[in-house]
């Protein structure tokens, strides 16, 4: 394309935006909500990843007029029956600080058995446009809740999400290995695949 598509990602978290440009940059404007401008106070009450996604994706789209995108992530973790799941930034309440959070989930599996501490970071990512077309995927990353936390990078439950293949929780993997195997990585390369996929065969 001679001049690249404006896409609004509805997110004001800057790591996310640094992960969706370094997978979609290339082939759209992409740009967050913030910098376009716009404000919504949108009401995410949907009961699956994809569901809240797809609500802040269509909100997007039409009040900017133009492709939107949004994903909903969170960690499952399957010896608390996938909690906090959907919740996971609203956890304990949303102003509470990742660190006691981190600190409570290490505490709820400490008596699991080591086969039942796997878990998993999800991410649905939704395409909207102003049309009413609609894309949805969801990526998954594999591991297991970490004895302690480790590692300085990343954000949120980083640094108690262990994985086995690399011998290290996310938040001590460099950005590059995690956006290699992340769920949100995951997720934009499966999105990425569509829209061209869509593109060429227009």
């Amino acid at each position: 394309m001679s001049e690249r598509e404006r896409l609004i990602f509805a997110t004001g978290n800057a790591h996310k935006m640094v992960e969706i440009r370094a997978i979609l940059g290339d082939l759209y404007d992409v740009v967050s909500m913030k910098e376009a401008g716009i404000s919504a106070d949108i009401v995410e009450d949907g009961k699956s990843f994809e569901e809240i996604a797809l609500i802040k994706a269509r909100a997007v789209a039409k009040l900017a007029g133009c492709m939107a995108m949004a994903d909903d992530s969170g960690l499952e973790v399957d010896y608390l029956g996938k909690m906090p799941g959907i919740y996971s930034a609203r956890f304990l309440g949303e102003n509470t600080d990742y660190d006691i959070k981190n600190r409570v989930i290490i505490d709820m599996v400490a008596k699991a058995p080591a086969t039942e501490r796997t878990a998993r970071f999800v991410c649905a990512i939704a395409c909207a446009w102003p049309d009413g077309r609609e894309k949805v995927v969801r990526g998954t990353f594999e591991g297991e809740i970490a004895k302690e936390q480790a590692g300085p990078n990343g954000f949120g439950y980083d640094p108690i999400f262990y994985v086995p293949e690399y011998d290290m929780t996310s938040a001590e993997m460099t950005p590059e290995q995690k956006n290699a195997v992340s769920h949100r990585g995951n997720a934009l390369r499966m999105m990425r695949a569509i829209l061209q996929k869509e593109t060429e065969s227009v």
